[in-house]
Formats: structure tokens, sequence, C-alpha cells
């Protein structure tokens, strides 16, 4: 069905844009008044199936609960890291970023639309706000490795279990499970 909404607004954009300019002094309004709302009924469609699909069978029950889940792993995972960053070579802090956080930083990712609709865009917006500087400064630490900046590994290891922590602390106070 969604892509049948996907076709009805290429096929109104490409009407319309044809439509337009089939002849230069005369627009066939008629003509194109029926590709805009063939372009209008193919975003309805989306729209709704969209929401229906977010909304349908507990997802978003489970979207919340990964979001959860993962951003334990997550938080504890950096932890673990930062508190072994001085026995390891800064080379090798790479290696255990890659081991470590690309499984739940995707299950956070793919799950986190479930914030939006469960709490709101502002709610959405304070999660991700925490999550995405925790994530950029985990990717400067592994930037940082792959060049051997020991002071800028320590440094932004830090930063990052802060906004991850931040990530976590804003998820638990929207479920009600967060210290205020």
């Amino acid at each position: 069905m969604k892509n049948l909404g996907y076709l009805l607004i290429i096929a109104g954009f490409l009407t319309g844009a044809l439509v337009s300019v089939l002849d230069e002094e005369l627009v066939g309004w008629t003509l194109y008044a029926v590709a805009l709302a063939v372009g209008v009924a193919g975003i309805v469609i989306v729209r709704t199936v969209t929401h229906r699909q977010a909304r349908e069978g507990g997802r978003l029950a489970r979207g919340m609960e990964d979001i959860d889940a993962s951003l334990d792993r997550i938080v504890a995972n950096i932890k673990q890291l930062n508190a072994e960053k001085a026995n390891l070579h800064p080379y090798d802090v790479r290696m255990r970023i890659d081991e470590l956080f690309p499984d739940d930083i995707n299950t956070f990712v793919e799950a986190r639309a479930s914030i939006g609709h469960v709490h709101g865009l502002q709610a959405y917006a304070e999660v991700m706000n925490y999550f995405s500087a925790g994530e950029r400064y985990l990717n400067r630490v592994w930037s940082a490795s792959a060049d051997g900046y020991v002071d800028e590994i320590d440094e932004y290891l830090g930063r990052s279990q802060v906004q991850f922590a931040g990530a976590q602390e804003q998820v638990r106070l929207l479920e009600g499970k967060g210290s205020a």
C-alpha cells in the first residue's frame, strides 16, 4: 500500500510537470488539478500507512524496550572502556569501540522513532540531543585512536560517557524510572 502511495506521488508530480509545459501560452488547469489531487492522495496514503505501521502490534512498546536496553548496554560499555583505557594501547581503543558499540547503537537508531510516537517530539529531541553528542564524541575517540592521540582519547571518552548517561537518564525520566 505504501508503494502505491509513492507511485501516486510520482505520477502526480510528473503529470503536473508535463501538463505545465505542454503549451507555452496556456496551462491545462483541469488536468493539472487532477495531477495535484493524485499526488496529494499519494501523500495521504503514505502518511497513513506509516503511522499505522508505527503503532501496530506493540511495536512502540518493543521500540521503547529496545531503546532502554541498548542505552543500558551502551552506558555499561562506555564505563568499561573508560575504566580500561589506561591498560589499552591507544591504537587498540578503536578496535574495542568496534567490538562493544555497533550493535547497540544500531538497535537504538532503528527504534528511536518510538520516543517521538510515545512521548512526543520534545522528548525525542531531548534524548537525541544527548545521544547524538555521545555518538559524536565516541566517533572522535575512534579517530583519535586511529591517530594515536592519547589525551584526546581520554577527554572524549569521558565526554561520551556523560552524554550517553544523559540520554539514559532522559529515557528513564520519560518512563517514570529516573531521578529528577
